[in-house]
C-alpha cells in the first residue's frame, strides 16, 4: 500500500473517531441534569386554559411569559400543580376548575392513570410509553336577515411520549362551510382556509419535539402566536394557515427566555422557470410550481424583576437563496445579514418587534407591543417623506377586581399605512396570502374593551364592544409610498356588540350560543357577504377537541 493511501487511511479513522466524540459530547450535554418529562403542544384556540393560566398569573399566583403561545401541555401541567399547592388563595369557582383541568393534565404529573381522568376515546401510559387520542368535531350555525350560514368540523387528535425526552403529537380536521368565511382578504379573527373545493379545507397540525431539562427542539407545524394580546396580536397572530418550521425554545435561568423557528411559508406566486407543461391521462396539462419562501425570527424575553417580562426579536422573510445557512442561526440579527447577502441590490424583507408585560399589580396585567416594518429616524420629522411603517398595541385586564370572578379589559391597536406590506410579492409578510401579524393588516385601528363574568365553574359570559377603521389601500402600482397620512379617510368600518356564553361541560367539550349586532360599512370584499352592514346575528354551537 502507497504512502498516499496509508495518510489517506490514517485520516478517514482520525476524521470517524472525532465524529463520535463530538456525538457522544452532544448526548451527554443534553442529557445534562434532564428532568424534564416530553412536550407537545395545546393548540391556541382552546382559549379557557389560556384565560385561566393569565388569570392566576394575574393575581400573582404563577409566573408566565404569556408573549409566546402555545404553551406546551407539560408547561401547564407544571403551572397548575404549581396552583394546586395556593388552593387556600384561590375561590371555589377557581378550585373546581383547577380540579377539572387536573383530570386531563394530570397525564403529565402522574406516573399512572390511576385518577379521576378525563373521558378519552384512548388512553394508555406505562414507563416507557404513553399515548391518547380523542375524536374532533363541532358544528357553530348563524342566521340573521341575510341568511343563515353553518360551519362543521371533524377529524381527530392523538399525541404520545416516548422515553424521557420525545413527544409526537398530531391533529387532523376537515371543514365544511355553507358560504366562505375564511378568505385571506376578509378583516376578521378567524384562522384561514385554503379551500380544496368551494366550501371545503382540511388543517393538518402537529409536530415531534426532543426536550431536556432547560430546552426544546422541535419540527412542528402548527399555528403559534407572539406578542401579549387580547383580541389578536400585531406580531405574529396565529391566524393563517399552519406551516412547518423547526422550533428551538430555551430556558437557561429564570430570568431569560429564548424561542426561534425557521419556517417554510407558501408564496402562491407561480415560479415560471420552474412550472411545465406535461402530458397525461387528462391530456396536456400544466404543472405550477410556487417560489420557495421562508421565515426566520427570534423572540428574547428578560425578566429584570418579578412579574416584569420584556420581550424582543426580530424576524426576516426571504425568497430566492433556498434555506441559507444564516438565517438558521437563532440569535441573529437578520436586517444586518441581508445587508451582506444582498449588498448592492434588492434587500430582502425584515422586521423587529418589540412587548412589555407588568403584572406587578396584583390583579391587573398592563401589556403593550411594537412591531416594526420600516422606521427611518431622517425622515421622521419631514412631514412630505414621513412614513415609519409600525404597529402598535397597548391593552389591560384587570381580574377578580374588585368583583371575584369578573375581569375587565380594554386595548387600543394602530397600525400605519403599509406596515406589514411588501412591493415584491415573494417575500410578503404573509403565508397563503394571509397576513402573519395583526388581522386587519395596515393603515387600520382598532378599540376593543370586553367585560368577562365566570359565574361557575365552565362557564365564560362575554359582553365586549369592538370599533374597528381601515383606511385607504395603498398598494396600487405606481402609487407613492412616502409621506402617506395614517386614516385621511375612513373606507371600511365594524362596530361589534356581542354577547356570548361559553360551557365546557367535559374536558374539551363545549356548548355556546352569541348575540352580536353589528354595523359593517365600507369596501364590500373585506367581509363576507353574511355579515356585511347592519345585521343582529344569532348563533349556537357545540364543539369537542381543537
Amino acid at each position: 500500500m502507497s504512502q498516499g493511501f496509508k495518510d489517506l487511511k490514517v485520516y478517514k479513522l482520525a476524521y470517524e473517531a472525532a465524529m463520535k466524540k463530538t456525538l457522544i459530547l452532544f448526548v451527554l450535554i443534553i442529557n445534562l441534569n434532564n428532568s424534564f418529562p416530553q412536550q407537545v403542544y395545546h393548540h391556541i384556540s382552546n382559549s379557557t386554559i389560556y384565560t385561566f393560566l393569565d388569570e392566576l398569573s394575574n393575581q400573582q399566583l404563577i409566573s408566565l411569559n404569556s408573549a409566546v403561545k402555545p404553551y406546551s401541555r407539560t408547561f401547564i401541567a407544571d403551572k397548575l400543580q404549581e396552583v394546586s399547592d395556593q388552593k387556600e388563595n384561590l375561590n371555589q369557582r377557581q378550585i373546581k376548575k383547577l380540579e377539572f383541568y387536573l383530570k386531563d393534565f394530570n397525564k403529565e404529573l402522574l406516573p399512572d392513570k390511576n385518577f379521576n381522568k378525563r373521558l378519552d376515546l384512548f388512553y394508555y401510559k406505562d414507563s416507557l410509553f404513553t399515548f391518547s387520542i380523542n375524536l374532533i368535531g363541532g358544528l357553530q350555525y348563524w342566521t340573521n336577515k341575510n341568511g343563515s350560514v353553518y360551519h362543521r368540523w371533524n377529524g381527530a387528535e392523538a399525541f404520545a411520549y416516548v422515553g424521557k425526552h420525545w413527544g409526537f403529537y398530531a391533529s387532523l380536521r376537515d371543514n365544511h362551510e355553507n358560504e366562505i368565511l375564511s378568505e385571506d382578504h376578509f378583516l376578521n379573527q378567524r384562522m384561514g382556509g385554503n379551500y380544496k373545493a368551494k366550501y371545503d379545507y382540511s388543517e393538518m397540525r402537529g409536530g415531534v419535539t426532543y426536550s431536556w431539562k432547560w430546552g426544546s427542539l422541535g419540527l412542528i407545524k402548527d399555528h403559534f402566536a407572539w406578542g401579549n394580546n387580547h383580541n389578536g396580536s400585531n406580531i405574529f397572530s396565529g391566524r393563517t394557515p399552519s406551516f412547518v418550521t423547526f422550533n428551538l425554545n430555551l430556558k437557561p435561568v429564570k430570568w431569560l427566555d429564548f424561542h426561534y423557528v425557521h419556517g417554510r411559508i407558501i408564496s402562491e406566486v407561480i415560479d415560471s422557470t420552474r412550472s411545465y407543461y406535461l402530458v397525461n391521462s387528462y391530456g396536456l396539462n400544466y404543472r405550477e410550481v410556487f417560489f420557495h419562501k421562508f421565515l426566520a425570527a427570534n423572540f428574547f424575553t428578560i425578566t429584570p424583576v418579578k412579574r416584569l417580562n420584556i420581550s424582543f426579536g426580530n424576524s426576516i422573510v426571504y425568497s430566492d437563496l433556498g434555506v441559507y445557512p444564516a438565517y438558521l442561526i437563532p440569535i441573529f440579527f437578520y436586517k444586518s445579514v441581508d445587508h451582506t447577502v444582498n449588498s448592492g441590490i434588492d434587500n430582502q424583507n425584515s422586521q423587529m418587534f418589540f412587548d412589555i408585560s407588568s403584572r406587578q399589580i396584583k390583579n391587573l396585567h398592563l401589556y403593550a407591543g411594537l412591531f416594526i416594518d420600516e422606521i427611518a429616524i431622517g425622515r421622521m420629522f419631514k412631514p412630505d417623506e414621513h412614513s415609519n411603517f409600525y404597529s402598535a398595541k397597548a391593552g389591560f385586564t384587570l381580574s377578580n377586581y374588585p368583583l371575584q370572578n369578573l375581569s375587565i379589559t380594554a386595548e387600543y391597536t394602530r397600525t400605519n399605512p403599509l406596515t406589514y406590506r411588501h412591493y415584491v410579492p415573494t417575500i410578503t409578510f404573509e403565508s397563503n396570502r394571509f397576513n402573519l401579524g395583526h388581522y386587519l393588516m395596515d393603515n387600520a385601528k382598532e378599540f376593543f374593551f370586553e367585560i368577562e363574568s365566570r359565574p361557575i365553574r365552565g362557564l365564560n359570559i362575554h359582553l365586549s364592544y369592538t370599533h374597528a377603521q381601515k383606511g385607504p389601500d395603498y398598494t396600487l402600482p405606481g402609487a407613492d409610498r412616502l409621506g402617506l397620512p395614517f386614516m385621511e379617510m375612513v373606507e371600511w368600518e365594524n362596530k361589534t356588540l356581542a354577547l356570548k356564553a361559553r360551557y365546557e361541560a367535559i374536558n374539551d367539550g363545549f356548548v355556546f350560543a352569541e348575540f352580536l349586532f353589528r354595523d359593517i360599512t365600507g369596501v364590500e370584499s373585506y367581509t363576507p357577504e353574511f355579515w356585511y352592514g347592519r345585521t343582529s346575528t344569532v348563533s349556537v354551537g357545540v364543539n369537542f377537541g381543537f
